[in-house]
């Protein structure tokens, strides 16, 4: 079957597009929270029900869409990635087992299409901009902007971030997407990605670490320039 993928959300491409995609906090919807219509969802969509797959799409893809913008960092890629994500969704539901996190199935079956899409594109330095913490070493969403001042040298930062990231081993990327945007706990990703809780927080730590001294590196050569 050809999944026909519902209207994602309309947003213009850019790097201050993609910061603004990674600040929007989605907020989580009924149907993660009703299990059972959840499950009643799947169970329809395994028997051959298309519009429950559809609804179960519908629940999913700003999460879907959201995740491939953090891993691919433009929109046409995102965009192309949920709609694989989704094929991929419907090919293999039927091997889902409910005694797991359905979403963080799908997150799994998100983050292995974007490795996918990123070995094609090894040359591509764009990435999802994030900002840096000084002080807990994590990544964190920017606070708001008050004047337009503020809002440049954000962007300038989220740039910045967004060379940093692009440079990163893909699963350094995932994890630490995972970790400190999406907001997984580090076990939790351990089972995304299937691997363990210490090297997941190797990565991460490992992560972090690149992305500061990219960031110091970047700094110190156009302070030198001035």
């Amino acid at each position: 079957m050809k999944v026909e993928s519902p209207k994602l959300m309309n947003a213009p491409s850019g790097a201050s597009t993609m910061a603004l995609a990674i600040e929007m906090q989605l907020p989580e919807n009924a149907l993660a929270r009703n299990q059972s219509a959840l499950a009643y969802l799947i169970e329809r969509s395994v028997a051959g029900d298309h519009a429950a797959f559809e609804q179960i799409m519908i629940h999913s893809q700003q999460r879907v869409m959201a995740m491939s913008w953090r891993m691919l960092g433009n929109d046409a890629d995102a965009r192309d990635a949920s709609q694989e994500v989704f094929l991929r969704v419907y090919k293999y539901l039927k091997r889902y087992d409910q005694n797991q996190d359905f979403f963080a199935w799908v997150y799994r079956i998100t983050v292995n299409v974007c490795r996918d899409i990123l070995k094609k594109r090894q040359h591509n330095n764009r990435m999802v901009p994030l900002e840096a913490s000084a002080d807990e070493g994590v990544l964190e969403i920017p606070a708001s902007q008050e004047d337009v001042e503020q809002m440049l040298l954000s962007t300038q930062r989220h740039e910045l971030i967004a060379q940093a990231i692009a440079t990163l081993p893909h699963k350094e990327r995932a994890s630490i997407v995972l970790r400190d945007v999406e907001g997984f706990s580090t076990e939790a990703v351990a089972k995304i990605l299937h691997s363990s809780a210490t090297t997941v927080r190797s990565q991460i730590s490992s992560a972090r670490k690149k992305i500061r001294d990219y960031c110091r590196r970047a700094l110190t050569v156009g302070g030198g320039r001035k």
